[in-house]
């Protein structure tokens, strides 16, 4: 029986895509829809990326709702489906949701796996698994991508690679402590007293899991928990039973405010000194475990020495807003890592950049800005009849918006002829680049954690904000607002 030939092999390539996970996946898509030749590459064996191993306690924090009050084939589905990747098929679309058994509205990690390998293999993406990428070099105006298979030779590389490297604080003990990675079943705590550093969803994740096992939990970490405004907070509910028992009172669960001076290993147990940061004093606390869930940093391997900088303690790459590093032309970053295009960071967090439900929207706007840049193949800009109502309905309904809040907008362009929609690109890249006069559609985060539904005007190279009154049902299409836009526009 013949062998089954592996595809793209190495050779000549306009993109090359390092990695199957979701966001390597969503960019492969996106660029084969655009017709932009490409080779997609995975050092794994099969699609799914970092959900073959976590979350390490097996539910995600993105949610799905199976039945919404939409159609799951409609645009508008994609805000109550926070896990499925983002297709024009309708086959294609929403598959997480038919895996679920619905036991929870968020999936379990088989679930999310499942369902990154149906897209895959109903859209029939080719990669090349089992091939690792191993170096990198500039060889004139290509970027040469060294794998155990050979070399591929390309005008751009995105890097799909995930922020799933463990990373450690530089706390003097912290290095005989085991990382979050290699947590173990939460039996193994049994009337034991484990100490979690990091208070983000890691810590509070293995929290959850072991709380109905260990004697006792204290989470510590520098900065105090938002809860008070959920939309900057970095924890997710799913988490937050810990921090409630500690909020109540109820002993044995701790969350505690403070730097860590140093970890000390004593005998089979461990002591713990740390000083407080929102009260005073020091505390030495005596304890059987250490859990180090101080998160994780993107495998750059060789990047660095290309000349790729970093960001967030050397965590995650330094990104333009279209995710190529802002220090070495031609590299891309796709997927989780793809946080490190901050944004305008006007108004607290918002943007999701992190997890599936934001990082798919930026693959796409990726993928066309590739194809534009690389092949000249900028679509043709769909006329826009009424733009008032464009703009509310986008305000009211638009998932990119909504998921992506003060980092992607939706661009309308006025010329001779009328308005224009420009799709969805980063807001920064609206601000930062002279244009024709148009209006941008953002949703926003105010300092407080209230939503803000934002219209910016560019006209003669300047631009003005314009704040719409916020609506409990955020529904932004009646007339009052219709009125307010409307002036804006004139």
């Amino acid at each position: 029986m013949a062998a089954v030939e592996r595809p793209f092999p190495p050779g000549d390539y306009d993109v090359v895509v390092v990695g199957s996970g979701p966001g390597g996946l969503q960019t492969s898509y996106c660029l084969r829809r655009l017709g932009v030749r490409h080779a997609t590459l995975s050092r794994d064996e099969r699609p799914g990326g970092m959900f073959q191993r976590f979350p390490i306690f097996q539910r995600l924090i993105t949610w799905t709702k199976p039945d919404a009050p939409v159609a799951r084939t409609s645009r508008e589905y994609e805000w109550y489906d926070h896990n499925s990747l983002l297709a024009e098929e309708p086959e294609l679309k929403a598959l997480v949701p038919d895996l679920m058994d619905r036991a929870f509205d968020l999936p379990s990690r088989a679930e999310m796996e499942a369902g990154i390998a149906a897209f895959a293999d109903r859209a029939r993406l080719e990669v090349r698994y089992g091939c690792t990428w191993e170096s990198t070099r500039h060889d004139g105006d290509r970027l040469v991508l060294a794998t155990s298979d050979g070399e591929y030779r390309c005008r751009a590389a995105v890097f799909a690679l995930g922020v799933t490297e463990p990373w450690r604080a530089d706390v003097p003990g912290l290095e005989h402590a085991p990382h979050y990675v290699d947590t173990e079943t939460p039996e193994r705590y049994a009337d034991r007293d484990v100490f979690v550093v990091g208070k983000r969803n890691s810590g509070f994740e293995v929290a959850q899991g072991i709380l109905p096992w260990a004697r006792s939990i204290t989470l510590g970490s520098p900065r105090p928990v938002q809860t008070d405004a959920l939309a900057l907070s970095a924890l997710r509910v799913r988490y937050l039973h810990p921090y409630d028992e500690y909020a109540r009172g109820g002993p044995g669960t701790y969350v505690l405010d403070v730097t860590i001076e140093r970890i000390e290993r004593r005998g089979e147990r461990f002591t713990v000194v740390a000083h407080g940061t929102t009260w005073d004093g020091t505390l030495e606390l005596e304890v059987d475990d250490v859990i180090a869930a101080t998160g994780f940093q993107t495998p750059l391997q060789d990047l660095p020495q290309l000349g790729v900088v970093t960001v967030a303690d050397g965590r995650i790459p330094a990104l333009t807003p279209f995710w190529e590093s802002v220090a070495v032309p031609g590299v891309y970053f796709a997927g989780n890592a793809s946080q490190g295009a901050r944004g305008l960071g006007r108004r607290g967090a918002g943007a999701s950049s992190t997890a599936v439900n934001g990082f798919r929207y930026n693959a796409r706007v990726l993928a066309r800005h590739l194809a534009q840049r690389l092949n000249g193949a900028a679509p043709a800009a769909e006329p826009v009849d009424d733009v008032v109502a464009f703009l509310l309905r986008e305000l009211t309904s638009a998932p990119e918006l909504w998921v992506q809040k003060g980092y992607l907008c939706r661009v309308v362009s006025a010329g001779a002829d009328g308005f224009a929609d420009e799709d969805v690109v980063p807001l920064t890249h609206f601000f930062d680049t002279a244009g024709p006069d148009a209006y941008a559609a953002s949703i926003e985060v105010d300092e407080a954690g209230g939503i803000v539904p934002t219209v910016y005007a560019r006209r003669g190279g300047e631009i003005a904000e314009h704040r719409l009154e916020p609506h409990p049902l955020h529904e932004y299409e009646g007339d009052a607002y219709r009125e307010h836009v409307a002036a804006v526009v004139s």
